[in-house]
C-alpha cells in the first residue's frame, strides 16, 4: 500500500530536501489490485494516466492537482507489469505530450519508452549480503586498498540471460583479477544505446536492457556476496531532450532553466538540471538515495562535475549568465552537490562518492563545513592525461617529456584521488590503451606494463577500464564484445597476470594504500635523471615496511644502476614487469637483494640494480621505517 503524501513530504519537495520522493512519487501498487499515481507537475492544466488499459486515450484517468503541484489519482486496470504515461496538457491549450514518469521504477526495452508499473521498494527480494553490508565500511576507509573494474555491461560480455548472469560472471572474473569493485557506465533508462547511459531519462528506473529491477538486485547481491563492492555512475549534470523525458514536462521548464544559456548543453545537446530549483534538488536527491538504500549500491561516480560547477563550461562570452556575484561558479549546483555528499554520507555513512571532475576547483574532497564539496574521491585527471601523453613519446624523446611523470608529485596531497584509465581515453578515435604506446608490438606491451606498475605503485586509488586489463588491441566499441578470445596470445595473457599480480600486491602490501594522501606516505628518491628516464620512489606506511618503485622508460636496459634505500639489508623482489610470465624478457633483479651502507641520492644506503628494459619493478625491505 502507497503511503500517503503528507503536507510534510509537501514541505520538504518545496525546500529542496526531500530524500525518499521515491516513496510518494510515481506508481505504486495497492493490496485492493488498484495503482495510486502522483506526479509533480504545478504548471500543467490537466494530467491524466494514459496506458494499455484504456488505448492510450488522454482524460479517461483524470489526476486531481493539490496545492504542492503534485497531481494524485487512484485507478484500476493498471497491474504490475502494465505499461503507462502522463498525458499532460500546458495551460496554453496548445500542447498535450505524453510523458515518461520521472519517479518510474522501471520502464520498457528501449527503442519503446512508456513506463512500467512494478514494486517500487523490492520488498519481496531476499537479500544474501549482510556480510558485506556489515563490513563495507572498512573497505572504503581512505587507508583501504580500492581497485576498481569499470563494466559496460552491454559489452562486457553477451549475455542473453541478463543481470543475474552476468553478476555470477562479473563476480567470479573480479575475484579472479583482484579488483575490489566494479563500476558500472549508468544503469539508468536511457533511450539512446549510444550515449552508454550518459543520457538519462529514467533516474529511478534501471535500464530494461538486461533484466528487471529484482535481477540488478541479484547481480549486486552475487557481487557482494563474492566480496566485490559497486559503484554505480550517475548523471546528475544534464539529461536528453527526447520529448517523453524531463524536458519541458508540465508545459514549462519546470526541470531546466528556461534560458538556454544556462538550460541548453552545447557539447551534449542536452537539458541542464536547474539546480537553483528546489524540486529539482529534492528530485536529485531522492534519486541518488534511491540506488543507495533500494539496490545496496557501495557509491556513486558523479559524471561531469566541472560542467555542473561552471557557468562558462564550454562556452563563448555571452553564451553565459554570470552568478548574483559577478563570477562564472554556479552556486547553486555547488550547494546541491554539498547537499548531495553531506546527505548521503549521513545515511549511508559506509559508502563512497566519486567526482569526476577536470579542473583545479579547490576542495572536491574537503568536507563541506570548511567549504568543500564533500565528495569521497576525486578522478586525478591531470594524472591521466598527463601521464598518457608521456607514455605515448617515442621512448628516445620522453627525456623531453621528464617533468609530465614528475609534475604529479606537487600536488598529489591536495586531495584524496582515484587514478583513472577510464572508457573515456579509448574511445572517439583515440585507439586502445595498448596502441596509444609507441614501439614495435613487444615494446607496446612493455609499455603497456610499464604505464600499470606505474598506477598501481602511485598514491591514489585505482580505477581501469574493462579490456585494458588484458590490452585490447582495438578501440572500444559499444556494439561489440570485449574481444576474449585474444586472452589466448602470450602477450595479451601476460598483460592480465600483470594486473592480477598488481593487486594482489596492492591489497597485501599496505604501504601502497594507507598513506596516499598524506605527503609522508610518497618520497621521491630519484626524479631528476631525465636522460636515461628513470624515476624511483618510496611508498610508506606507519609500522609498514617501506615499499621502492622504480620505472626505466626506454628500452634499454639499465645495468648496476645505483639507488638509494633507506635501510641496508634486503630487498625482496615483489614483481617485475619484465617477468617472462608476464611477456617480459626476464631481465632485471630476482628473489633478494643486498643494499650496502654506501650513502646515495640523500638515503644512507644503496641497492645496485640492473633494470630490465620498459619495466616496473617493486621491492619491499624487511625493516618499519616510517612512524
Amino acid at each position: 500500500m502507497t503511503r500517503a503524501f503528507s503536507p510534510e513530504d509537501a514541505w520538504h519537495l518545496a525546500a529542496g530536501t526531500h530524500r525518499r520522493l521515491w516513496e510518494v512519487l510515481g506508481a505504486h501498487p495497492n493490496e485492493d489490485g488498484t495503482t495510486t499515481f502522483r506526479v509533480w507537475a504545478p504548471s500543467a492544466a490537466r494530467v491524466s494516466v494514459v496506458g494499455e488499459g484504456n488505448y492510450w486515450t488522454p482524460g479517461e484517468f483524470q489526476l486531481e492537482p493539490d496545492p504542492s503541484g503534485v497531481w494524485r489519482g487512484t485507478f484500476d486496470g493498471f497491474a504490475i507489469g502494465s505499461t503507462y504515461k502522463y498525458a499532460v496538457e500546458s495551460k496554453d491549450g496548445g500542447r498535450l505530450v505524453q510523458k515518461a514518469d520521472p519517479v518510474a521504477f522501471a520502464a520498457e526495452i528501449p527503442p519503446a519508452t512508456a513506463s512500467v508499473i512494478t514494486a517500487a521498494s523490492g520488498d519481496d527480494y531476499h537479500w544474501g549480503d549482510g556480510d558485506w553490508m556489515g563490513s563495507r565500511g572498512q573497505r572504503h576507509r581512505f587507508d583501504a586498498p580500492i581497485s576498481v573494474y569499470e563494466v559496460h555491461l552491454g559489452s562486457w560480455r553477451f549475455e542473453p540471460d541478463g543481470y543475474t548472469a552476468m553478476g555470477r560472471q562479473l563476480a567470479d572474473y573480479c575475484v579472479d583479477m583482484g579488483f575490489t569493485h566494479v563500476e558500472l557506465m549508468p544503469i539508468t533508462e536511457h533511450p539512446f544505446y549510444g550515449s552508454w547511459g550518459y543520457q538519462t531519462t529514467g533516474y529511478f528506473s534501471p535500464t530494461s536492457r538486461y533484466g528487471s529491477p529484482d535481477e540488478l538486485r541479484s547481480m549486486i547481491d552475487q557481487l557482494h556476496q563474492a566480496g566485490v563492492g559497486v559503484i554505480v555512475d550517475w548523471v546528475p549534470s544534464h539529461f536528453p531532450v527526447d520529448e517523453h523525458g524531463l524536458g519541458f514536462f508540465d508545459g514549462t521548464h519546470l526541470f531546466e532553466h528556461a534560458d538556454p544559456r544556462q538550460g541548453f548543453h552545447p557539447d551534449w545537446k542536452s537539458f541542464v538540471f536547474n539546480y537553483d530549483r528546489p524540486e529539482v534538488r529534492s528530485f536529485l536527491l531522492s534519486s541518488a538515495h534511491y540506488w543507495f538504500d533500494q539496490f545496496h549500491i557501495d557509491g556513486v561516480r558523479v559524471d561531469a562535475v566541472a560542467s555542473m560547477l561552471y557557468l562558462d563550461y564550454s562556452r563563448k562570452d555571452g553564451e553565459w549568465i554570470p552568478n548574483k556575484d559577478g563570477g562564472k561558479n554556479n552556486l547553486g549546483a555547488v550547494e546541491f552537490l554539498q547537499e548531495l555528499n553531506r546527505s548521503l554520507y549521513e545515511a549511508f555513512p559506509d559508502v563512497l562518492t566519486v567526482a569526476e571532475e577536470s579542473t583545479a576547483w579547490p576542495g572536491v574532497t574537503n568536507p563541506t563545513d570548511v567549504g568543500g564539496l564533500g565528495f569521497g574521491f576525486k578522478w586525478d585527471m591531470g594524472w591521466m592525461h598527463d601521464t598518457l601523453a608521456y607514455m605515448s613519446e617515442d621512448p628516445v624523446h620522453r627525456r623531453y617529456a621528464h617533468d609530465q611523470l614528475t609534475f604529479r608529485s606537487i600536488y598529489q596531497a591536495a586531495e584524496h584521488y582515484m587514478l583513472p584509465l577510464s572508457h573515456d581515453e579509448v574511445v572517439h578515435g583515440k585507439g586502445s590503451i595498448l596502441t596509444k604506446m609507441p614501439g614495435d608490438r613487444w615494446q607496446q606491451f612493455a609499455n603497456l606494463r610499464l604505464l600499470y606498475g606505474y598506477q598501481w605503485t602511485a598514491p591514489g586509488k585505482k580505477l581501469l577500464f574493462m579490456g585494458s586489463e588484458f590490452g585490447a588491441t582495438d578501440e572500444w566499441n559499444h556494439e561489440a564484445e570485449l574481444a576474449w578470445p585474444s586472452l589466448g596470445e602470450e602477450m595479451h595473457a601476460g598483460v592480465q597476470g600483470w594486473v592480477r599480480r598488481l593487486n594482489e600486491i596492492y591489497r597485501c602490501t599496505p604501504a601502497l594504500s594507507q598513506v596516499d594522501r598524506d605527503p609522508a606516505g610518497f618520497e621521491w628518491v630519484i626524479n631528476d635523471d631525465a636522460d636515461q628516464s628513470v624515476v624511483a620512489f618510496l611508498r610508506h606506511a606507519p609500522d609498514e615496511p617501506s615499499v621502492l618503485v622504480v620505472l626505466n622508460n626506454t628500452p634499454v636496459p639499465r645495468d648496476g644502476y645505483e639507488i638509494g634505500v633507506p635501510e641496508a639489508g634486503s630487498w625482496s623482489l615483489l614483481a617485475n614487469s619484465d617477468d617472462p610470465g608476464y611477456g617480459g624478457s626476464g631481465k632485471g633483479p630476482a628473489g633478494v637483494t643486498e643494499a650496502t651502507t654506501s650513502e646515495s641520492h640523500g638515503q644512507p644506503n644503496t641497492l645496485v640494480l640492473d633494470l630490465p628494459p620498459l619495466a616496473t619493478i617493486i621491492l619491499q625491505g624487511k625493516e618499519k621505517v616510517y612512524s
